[in-house]
């Protein structure tokens, strides 16, 4: 499939058959949320990937038991930075000068500016800033999903704090901020499987200048 005719096939499924997502697509799936832009290329978020079907039904009250989560095949999380530390900004500095061999020394200004960005931002600012980025991970990882034919649901419906103490995220310095379950749609369940998509109007949701 296309992309166009992908996005046109895909919805938020809200009844999964249980059946698994086999290894290869889910590493398709995880390599395009890997790929994903953000911001200054921080990627200032960690990506929770949970299959153990035990730990789906340990969270899965903090979910409102919604049922793709014990139904999907993977559930995944995730979870914004919520500081960034000297040693996080040093790491990533250190990490684009072994990939593109170039000296740490050399990428002086780059640290200073993602430090100067930093600094200035509150605590409210910053989670909110790494959140956008990870919204933008869950973004290109439904795409992948549609591409790879794996039925894909965004979830904001959850208490993060409920969630953040089962995944053990405070400790980490994470903030759960939407959830992205994977699997396959049960279309005898789910009366929505077979509706036809709805979206705006062309004309209605661009406006253009040209």
């Amino acid at each position: 499939m296309n992309t166009l005719t992908s996005l046109k096939w895909r919805y938020a499924t809200k009844r999964m058959n249980g059946e698994k997502v086999p290894a290869e697509k889910l590493e398709n799936i995880l390599d395009a949320i890997q790929l994903a832009p953000t911001s200054i290329g921080l990627q200032p978020f960690t990506v929770i990937v949970i299959g153990d079907s035990e730990l789906k039904a340990k969270i899965a009250p903090a979910v409102n038991n919604q049922p793709q989560i014990t139904e999907g095949s993977h559930v995944i999380v995730f979870a914004a930075w919520t500081e960034i530390s000297d040693e996080k900004i040093d790491n990533y500095i250190e990490h684009i000068a072994s990939v593109r061999n170039v000296s740490v020394e050399s990428l002086g200004r780059i640290r200073n500016m993602i430090k100067g960005s930093v600094e200035g931002k509150t605590p409210e600012q910053l989670l909110n800033w790494t959140s956008r980025q990870a919204y933008i991970a869950l973004g290109t990882g439904l795409v992948a999903a549609a591409e790879e034919h794996v039925d894909a649901t965004p979830m904001e419906g959850f208490n993060p704090d409920a969630l953040d103490l089962a995944l053990g995220l405070k400790e980490k310095g994470l903030r759960s901020i939407v959830i992205l379950a994977l699997g396959y749609r049960d279309a005898e369940k789910d009366y929505l499987s077979s509706a036809k998509k709805v979206r705006r109007d062309k004309e209605d949701l661009f406006v253009r200048f040209s």
